[in-house]
């Protein structure tokens, strides 16, 4: 039996996708929930799983190519009792995945174990699980072959590994130390250009089209005004240096230094809610929810996944989901709820080494707070020259409803609650 192949849909609002790149080739076998074709709308990109198991036998949408939602984009032949009668299935949305693992890779396993029984682990002596699991499995020093899978074949989930851990007994490995240097990340840059003559041309790809028209559309909608605050980190800095491996071993998450911004954002957004409104039409509308977005980079653009009603929730649930959701957005297992109702934007391009920026808004929010490498730095503390670690913050904001005097007011608040930092990350 054949099935057919059709673009999932999105989310209520979404009414089309585009197809960013086939993981599969014609003629290729594909199993069941295995990523099957990487597609982008206006609100996430995904990777889309194979909604059964066969050989792609036709793919009816191309590459670049943008299609309405329930379009069938190719077939997937069921094998040798495969016959002219056609199954229509929709691969699941990303509202439906109960977990990352939905977007299953495979990934070659260590000497199986004798004893364990693993359904997933044949012949070819690989592991069928998520990129999630795999990195969970790297952090903890675990063997993916010994660990049972529960899922369907096999697989291997996030709740497998936690339950494989608590059974062990054994604590997470240990976290490599932060310091106040931006740390090595991989190069994000495109691949060279291969040219032909003078020039080369090649097409925007979706999402940097999307990226274009969002930064043009808010620089004509915003008037843009940017403030710039020096800030002494040094307290931070050593809570993560003292705290970050008993942290780890007890939250089984990494202390990095995005958390410690995020809460100073929450506590001073609620002395200065203006900053966490918006504009419509001769109105100002406060937002009662805090909803911080953190804008993660991509090889092929940016995206910016929103933590939800962060005032209400702890410095360890900041620590856990701003890592969960830049984890999943890497791997382009997002949800569209998780981009969408960002009341204020945290970027941190600081990591790369910038001193500073002046981001654009992200409308119809009406404040962005950008965040610079943190460094050592020669300055004068009580008439002697003292190195200390320090950091630039930036501040863009929205000059139709916010005046310079509150914004550099929010910010004042921010150094406040960051250079003042008590030591505390339970």
């Amino acid at each position: 039996m054949a099935t057919k192949v059709i673009m999932p849909q999105m989310g209520e609002s979404i009414v089309e996708g585009t197809i960013i790149r086939w993981l599969k080739k014609v003629g290729e076998r594909v199993e069941r929930d295995e990523p099957l074709f990487e597609i982008t709308t206006d609100k996430v990109d995904t990777e889309v799983p194979a909604p059964a198991s066969g050989v792609l036998r036709e793919i009816l949408a191309q590459e670049n190519e943008t299609v309405d939602v329930n379009t069938v984009v190719a077939m997937i032949d069921g094998g040798a009792a495969a016959s002219d009668t056609a199954t229509e299935t929709a691969p699941p949305a990303p509202e439906a995945k109960a977990a990352p693992a939905a977007a299953a890779s495979t990934v070659p396993s260590a000497a199986p174990s004798k004893t364990a029984s693993r359904p997933a682990a044949g012949k070819t002596g690989k592991v069928r699980t998520s990129p999630l699991v795999q990195r969970l499995a790297k952090e903890h020093g675990i063997d993916l072959s010994e660990v049972p899978g529960t899922g369907e074949g096999g697989r291997i989930s996030k709740k497998d590994i936690e339950d494989y851990l608590a059974l062990r007994g054994g604590a997470p490995a240990k976290a490599s130390v932060p310091s106040a240097k931006p740390s090595t990340r991989p190069r994000l840059a495109p691949e060279p250009v291969k040219f032909e003559g003078a020039t080369h041309a090649v097409p925007m790809t979706p999402m940097r089209s999307r990226i274009a028209e969002h930064m043009v559309a808010s620089r004509r909608t915003s008037a843009h005004v940017s403030s710039v605050f020096e800030v002494e980190m040094t307290r931070v800095v050593e809570t993560v240096k003292q705290s970050g491996e008993a942290f780890q071993q007890k939250h089984g998450v990494k202390l990095t230094y995005t958390p410690f911004f995020i809460h100073g954002v929450v506590e001073a957004l609620k002395e200065f809610p203006i900053l966490n409104a918006s504009v419509d039409g001769a109105n100002i509308v406060y937002k009662k929810d805090v909803n911080i977005g953190v804008a993660v980079a991509l090889a092929e653009g940016l995206i910016v996944p929103v933590l939800k009603r962060a005032q209400e929730k702890s410095f360890v649930d900041y620590c856990r989901e701003v890592q969960d959701l830049a984890q999943r957005a890497r791997n382009k297992n997002l949800k569209v709820e998780e981009v969408q109702e960002g009341t204020f934007t945290l970027t941190n391009p600081g990591i790369f080494g910038s001193l500073f920026g002046t981001p654009i808004i992200n409308q119809p929010q009406v404040a962005i707070l950008g965040v610079g490498t943190i460094e050592k730095r020669p300055v004068v503390r009580d008439d002697a020259v003292a190195v200390r670690a320090m950091a630039y913050l930036s501040i863009s904001f929205d000059h139709r409803i916010i005046d310079g005097a509150v914004a550099d007011q929010f910010m004042a608040r921010l150094k406040q609650i960051l250079e003042n930092w008590d030591g505390k990350v339970v």
